[in-house]
This record gives C-alpha cells, structure tokens and sequence, in this order.
C-alpha cells in the first residue's frame, strides 16, 4: 500500500517513474509503462495521460483506466471546466481534490456528472507544460474511499511534472507547415491581432523575437503578410491561449 510506504520507498518508485518517461519519450515504451510506474508512488484507481492539441483544442489520452465517459470529458469538455483555469494558474503544483474549494466543485461539470458518480474521494489534476512554457497536457489520477496519499508522494508527483511532460509532447502531432511549436504559438496570436509588441508581452519573449518568429512563418508558409498568416492560422482552427 502506497500510505504505508516509507519516503525512501516512495523516492525510489518516483526514479523508476522518471525512467518509464524516459523510455516513452524516446518511444522505446508507450505512455502506459509511465502509468504503471506512477502506481507505485501513489495508489489510485483511475489514471490518465493526455496531450493537448492547439489545433483541434482538445485532449487526446494517450494512455488511461477512467470509464468511457470520463475519458470524453477529459479530451472534449476538461478545458472548458470552470476548474481548469485554476489548473493552468501561475503555481502549476497541480490541484488536488480535497483542496478544491466546495463552491468551486459545486460549479464544475466534471466534477458533479463524472467523479462524484464514480465514487471518487481524492486525486490530483497537473497540467504538463514542456521547458519552453507550451502546455502540452495533463496527468489526472483518481482515488476512491479513504485512501490516504503521504506528503512525499503528493511533493513527488509535482517534481516529476518534467519528466511526464516531455513523454506527453513526444507524442505530439505533426505540426501544420513545418513551423515550431513557438511559431504557432505566436502565429495564434496574430488571429487575434496582436501587435508584437503585445505578442511579446503574452509569450514572455522580446518584440524584436516574436518579428523573427513571423518573418520565419511568412517564409515557411510562403505567406505575403500577417493578414494572410492569420488567415491562415483561423482557415487551421489556430486559436491564441485564453
């Protein structure tokens, strides 16, 4: 049992956490060995990865146990969630269910229609965001019943973050025009029309970068201005991040 496991137990379950992670994102194993690893940190009865696609603005589960269901809502209707923008906040330490506050579970969907149904007492929700700030997706984990998860384990699963999200962005769909994943950050937010200036600030880059970034799509999409990018951007479903 996970609560009955010593720090050290739970420090040498988060290492072989990091190695299954290693073996997916090289592709040698599938995103599950990484699931499996997790278990071994903290019990849970259901568990999910899933990358986020900018372009289609959803969740795509690459390896999971939730029911049918809660899978759809996960990759379909998550990130509309009243939740999630506390998800997605500045702390990035995830969020953990006995630590929502009630008024905030009483207005979530996912809450009320797909976890409260299956029984579920605690777990944690983490968004995944890769070195360069892209969110790439997220880890959801779910208990039920009185299952007590030790501190070491909760501080683990927020430390192995890294590792979880780079095993998630390796399976990233091929991107439209052979443009990085900078690039169609910032080629979203020319369909909100942005100057650079308020570009740079919103991607947390300089002005004199994000001109690079646009000369750079102009040329891949071969492209004769901004208005045609972001023309092309809405024609793809490219949308800037709330």
């Amino acid at each position: 049992m996970a609560a009955e496991r010593s720090t050290a137990d739970i420090l040498d379950a988060a290492v072989h956490v990091r190695e299954a992670a290693r073996s997916a994102t090289s592709g040698a194993t599938g995103v599950d060995t990484v699931l499996a690893a997790l278990s071994e940190v903290m019990e849970y009865d259901h568990a999910s990865l899933a990358r986020w696609d900018p372009l289609r603005r959803c969740h795509t589960t690459l390896a999971g146990s939730y029911p049918d269901d809660a899978t759809a809502y996960i990759e379909t209707r998550l990130h509309r969630d009243p939740v999630f923008p506390v998800l997605r906040g500045p702390d990035r330490g995830g969020l953990w269910l006995r630590d929502v506050p009630r008024r905030l579970l009483d207005a979530s969907p996912g809450f009320q229609e797909v976890l409260s149904p299956l029984g579920i007492e605690d777990g944690v929700a983490q968004c995944l965001f890769a070195a360069d700030g892209r969110y790439v997706g997220m880890l959801n984990v779910s208990t039920r019943g009185p299952r007590c998860t030790p501190d070491p384990a909760r501080a683990v699963v927020t430390l192995l973050t890294e590792s979880l999200a780079a095993a998630v962005d390796a399976r990233e769909r091929p991107r439209p025009g052979g443009l990085s994943p900078r690039e169609l950050q910032v080629l979203a937010e020319l369909t909100a029309g942005r100057t650079n200036r308020e570009i740079a600030e919103r991607l947390f880059i300089t002005p004199r970068t994000v001109g690079t970034h646009i000369e750079h799509i102009l040329a891949k999409l071969d492209l004769p201005n901004r208005a045609a990018a972001a023309a092309r951007a809405a024609a793809w479903g490219i949308e800037p991040s709330p």
